[in-house]
């Protein structure tokens, strides 16, 4: 290879690394907005026969409604993405969540429209939940397949450095309107974030058309090498990749909820913060892990075994999130920023190079789907359904103790599922080889 050829590849590889990134802050902070807004307000909202703990609950589950959906695109999408390209995908993703995100901000609540305004929002968070669902995957795979040799993690974390800012922006935003009266914030002050997402939609749009389809999907439909039916083969070829997958991807997800809405919601209703001091607690530990995290990545490069740079990562965290939840509990405000910027450390770290992990234990024609599959999955069963087991453990027990235990078991869930899946074929060593057709012989399952 010429210099002059390595060069563009570098200049290509970069600018989908930084595409990626772009677009999955935009839509990274489109999902958190809605989290933060759950847990403030669209009881109030949409709710508002519903009191206390109660109404928080079922705002928290139309929360969880997203995740239901994810799935559902991630298959849709994977099966596209698998056969017709990354690109296309997440041009369409982009879209969904900004059109669907600007649509919650224009929806008139209960008192307007009465029990079709809940109806609204949920029907309106399964389009964006189907959006991110096909989004995470794509923005994960145009960026690790346009890596140099070697670095695929490194440049898979480019994507998964969009979920920290994506949090951050949607801190801030609600920091910013937190102060207005509790009139004004109710009836309009938390729609601002939902109405600003179209403006940086035509960022994202602008940004991600100059990207080019990754080369290893590129060679894939030039050799007419595309999976028919990604998702039949990969269950088929690999279900104990899926399996595996989805409880590794478990504390990269749940940490955030823990944080930034179960927290949230705790730390407002039951103890003695109010929302703009809550809010910038999470705010230092969203900046916090926007500087540590990339540090994961660069972790996993330069440790000769994956598994264990898990295990520096994570095994830290099974001491963190207790000590995170008992300082939050104290009510002290710089003990409660300690505690929640110190237990962000691990779980981001990891999250870092979750996605260049993940990506290549599934060969390249079943990439898209594969990791879909269990990122998605995973946050519906066990991420998004984080905030509503947490308060209701809270509920049935009446202490913190029980969500602090399940804490502690997502935490270790997830190292052991990986280290289950590091020793599995990696399929980045053997890029060099052709990949099967969709007439091969099948692999053996997993």
């Amino acid at each position: 290879m010429s210099a002059q050829t390595a060069r563009e590849h570098t200049r290509a590889a970069n600018r989908a690394g930084i595409g990626a990134f772009i677009g999955s802050t935009i839509e990274w902070f489109d999902f958190y907005i809605y989290g933060t807004a759950s847990a403030l307000v669209f009881d109030k909202v949409f709710f508002p026969e519903l009191d206390g703990a109660l109404g928080t609950l079922v705002a928290f589950a139309t929360f969880w409604v997203g995740f239901l959906a994810r799935p559902l695109g991630g298959i849709v999408f994977g099966h596209y993405g698998d056969r017709l390209g990354r690109k296309k995908t997440l041009v369409i993703t982009l879209l969904m969540m900004g059109l669907s995100t600007t649509a919650i901000g224009l929806l008139p609540g209960y008192a307007s429209i009465g029990v079709a305004a809940p109806i609204l929002l949920v029907a309106i968070r399964m389009i964006q939940g189907i959006g991110l669902g096909g989004e995470w995957g794509g923005s994960v795979l145009i960026a690790s397949e346009s890596a140099p040799k070697g670095k695929s993690v490194l440049y898979g974390a480019f994507a998964q450095q969009g979920s920290p800012v994506g949090n951050t922006l949607s801190t801030l935003s609600f920091l910013a309107i937190s102060r207005l009266p509790d009139d004004a914030f109710t009836s309009w002050g938390w729609r601002v974030p939902f109405l600003a997402s179209a403006l940086l939609v035509m960022v994202g749009l602008f940004v991600r058309l100059k990207v080019a389809e990754s080369p290893a999907m590129a060679k894939l439909i030039e050799k007419k090498e595309v999976a028919k039916l990604p998702l039949t083969e990969v269950l088929r070829s690999h279900p104990m990749l899926i399996v595996l997958g989805i409880g590794a991807c478990t504390i990269g997800l749940s940490a955030t909820y823990f944080k930034s809405t179960f927290a949230l919601s705790w730390a407002t209703s039951a103890l003695d913060f109010d929302r703009s001091a809550f809010l910038t607690i999470i705010l230092v530990a969203n900046i916090t892990q926007i500087i540590v995290q990339p540090f994961g990545a660069v972790l996993a490069m330069k440790m000769k075994s994956w598994s264990r740079a898990v295990c520096v990562m994570l095994i830290p965290e099974l001491v963190l999130m207790p000590v995170m939840f008992v300082l939050i509990s104290t009510e002290n405000y710089g003990l409660a920023m300690f505690g929640v910027a110190i237990a962000t450390i691990p779980h981001c770290l990891y999250y870092a190079a979750l996605a260049g992990m993940l990506a290549s234990r599934f060969p390249a024609h079943l990439r898209y789907t594969g990791i879909s599959l269990c990122y998605q999955l995973c946050g519906t069963l066990l991420g998004g359904t984080t905030p509503i087991i947490g308060q209701s453990l809270l509920n049935w027990t009446g202490s913190i103790t029980a969500v602090i235990v399940y804490a502690v078991f997502q935490v270790a869930l997830t190292m052991g599922c990986m280290l289950l899946l590091l020793r599995r074929p990696n399929h980045d060593e053997t890029a060099s080889e052709p990949a099967p057709t969709t007439q091969a012989t099948a692999p053996l399952p997993g």
